[in-house]
C-alpha cells in the first residue's frame, strides 16, 4: 500500500538520490564525498566526546555547588552541626557514582567588601563589633570537594594538548547563623 502512495514514492526517490549523489557526486567522480567523510569523521566524533566530555565537567562542578549551598541552607535553618550539614550535602547529590566529600567548619568574624574577617579564637563574644561598627557573628564555612573522571582522557607526544583522567573539583559556601 505504500507503494502506491505518490507522496511516499517522490520522498523514498528523493532519499535514493540523495544518497547517490553523496556516494558518487555530481560530477560523476565516484566516492570523492565518501572518501572526504571518511578523513573528517573520527575528527568529527572526537571532537563530540570532548564536547560532551567538559559539558559532564561543568555539570558535576554545578552539582558539587549546588551541594554545598544546601549544606549552607541546613546550617542557616538548624545552626552548626558538622555531621547533620555533611550528611544534607551528601544526599542533595544522591548519586551514587559521584561521591562527595564535606568538610564544614564554623568561626567568628566580621562582615567586610571583600567576605568574612576571620577573628581571633575568643575574640568573638556577646555584642561584639567590627570596624565600620558591624557587629561580630558566627559563621560556617560548608568546603566540599570530589573527582570528575573524564570518559577519555589523552596524553602522549602525538597532540600538544593533554587530558587528564580526573579533575579535583571544589565548592565553598559561607553563611552567618548568628
Amino acid at each position: 500500500m505504500c507503494g502506491q502512495n505518490p507522496i511516499f514514492r517522490r520522498t523514498r526517490s528523493a532519499t535514493w538520490h540523495a544518497i547517490r549523489t553523496f556516494m558518487v557526486g555530481t560530477d560523476g567522480i565516484a566516492g570523492n564525498a565518501l572518501i572526504e567523510f571518511a578523513i573528517i569523521a573520527p575528527l568529527l566524533i572526537v571532537m563530540c566526546v570532548y564536547v560532551a566530555d567538559f559539558g559532564f565537567y561543568i555539570y558535576r562542578q554545578t552539582e558539587l555547588q549546588h551541594a554545598t549551598q544546601t549544606g549552607a541552607q541546613y546550617a542557616i535553618e538548624h545552626g552548626y552541626n558538622s555531621t547533620s550539614i555533611s550528611s544534607a550535602v551528601t544526599n542533595d547529590a544522591n548519586d551514587s557514582s559521584f561521591t562527595i566529600s564535606t568538610t564544614p567548619s564554623e568561626f567568628c568574624g566580621c562582615p567586610s567588601s571583600t567576605g568574612v574577617t576571620q577573628l581571633a579564637v575568643g575574640a568573638c563574644t556577646e555584642g561584639s563589633t567590627c570596624s565600620g561598627s558591624a557587629v561580630a557573628g558566627t559563621y560556617v564555612t560548608v568546603s566540599t570537594q570530589a573527582t570528575y573522571n573524564t570518559i577519555a582522557p589523552v596524553s602522549g607526544k602525538l597532540f600538544t594538548i593533554t587530558v587528564p583522567s580526573s579533575y579535583s573539583l571544589k565548592g565553598s559556601a559561607t553563611v552567618r547563623i548568628q
